[in-house]
């Protein structure tokens, strides 16, 4: 009978209240499709990461004779076999590396062709005028400054470069996207808070006599709010489930169909539906409690009859 009364109670609430419950149900909705899409923008960085941070080489670019010229770090003339020799072995030796790969004046001249060949300064290039260069793999990415402190500035040495850092930028990026993302989910998380909470008080002031009549009788302080908690946890609980199908909707037309962004950048290591599934339940379990406690708060003062 108790249970029946609450769930009947619920439903007269949200119905007369309708216009306000549907503003909860939106802000809701949106602000928590905004957390989830921030959750899975950092799970798409760190999918990035690992992925390019696999694939990036330090590049130890070697003196030619026009260096020789006109760069001071090769001063002493162009790399000699002997340095070359001494450069390799160092490299071998060296614990952080993985794998070394040779690049000669011709394959950088014919990899430079492939790539710019419709560059005007293309035309008048020669490979004589590229750079010779060992392309390290590390073991990890993160210990390029242990190679560039052993040869930068060494003899034969024009510069060490590392790709990473032109990862670091695009990463940072994104960051950076991802931070303003959660800025704008903090203020719709204020706004659905404060829904909430107006709808709530709303709701108890236009039932201040059954609540007064109730508190008379001795009925519990849980009894009485439990019809105006359950109707905020409806209400979120049915905008976490509008943030729910939004977010696999967008996975499925942005990424795999639409859009089709993992066929046209098949370069971008994208998030599978496994990421997106687990954050699912997270969302819809703050879409529940997030309002229940808000509703539990806002209620505290009405309660004193």
């Amino acid at each position: 009978m108790r249970a029946q009364f609450v769930l009947s109670e619920i439903g007269v609430g949200l119905r007369r209240n309708l216009t306000m419950t549907f503003a909860v149900v939106v802000s809701v909705g949106l602000s928590l499709t905004l957390f989830g899409a921030s959750l899975l923008m950092s799970d798409q960085v760190q999918t990035m990461k690992g992925y390019w941070y696999d694939k990036v080489n330090v590049s130890v670019f070697l003196c030619n004779k026009s260096d020789a010229e006109s760069d001071p770090n090769c001063a002493k003339g162009a790399v000699t076999d002997d340095q070359k020799k001494e450069i390799l072995a160092d490299l071998d030796k060296m614990s952080v590396v993985e794998k070394v790969t040779y690049e000669s004046q011709d394959a950088a001249y014919k990899h430079y062709k492939e790539q710019f060949g419709d560059s005007p300064l293309a035309a008048s290039l020669t490979p004589d005028q590229m750079q010779e260069s060992y392309r390290i793999k590390l073991k990890d990415p993160e210990k390029y400054q242990v190679v560039a402190t052993a040869f930068d500035g060494r003899d034969g040495v024009q510069s060490v470069q590392d790709q990473k850092g032109i990862l670091d930028n695009l990463f940072g990026l994104l960051n950076g996207m991802n931070w303003a993302a959660r800025a704008v989910m903090a203020l719709m998380l204020v706004v659905a808070l404060m829904l909430i909470v107006n709808t709530v008080r709303v709701s108890a002031f236009s039932r201040r006599r059954e609540t007064g009549i109730m508190r008379l009788v001795g009925a519990s302080g849980f009894y009485i709010q439990a019809p105006f908690i359950m109707e905020a946890a409806v209400a979120g609980l049915i905008g976490g489930g509008v943030a729910c199908a939004f977010l696999l909707v967008s996975r499925y037309f942005i990424i795999d169909h639409g859009l089709a962004l993992s066929e046209k950048l098949n370069l971008i290591n994208f998030i599978g539906w496994d990421a997106v599934l687990a954050k699912l339940p997270l969302i819809l379990a703050t879409s529940l409690l997030m309002p229940a406690l808000a509703a539990f708060f806002a209620l505290r003062k009405y309660l004193k009859v």
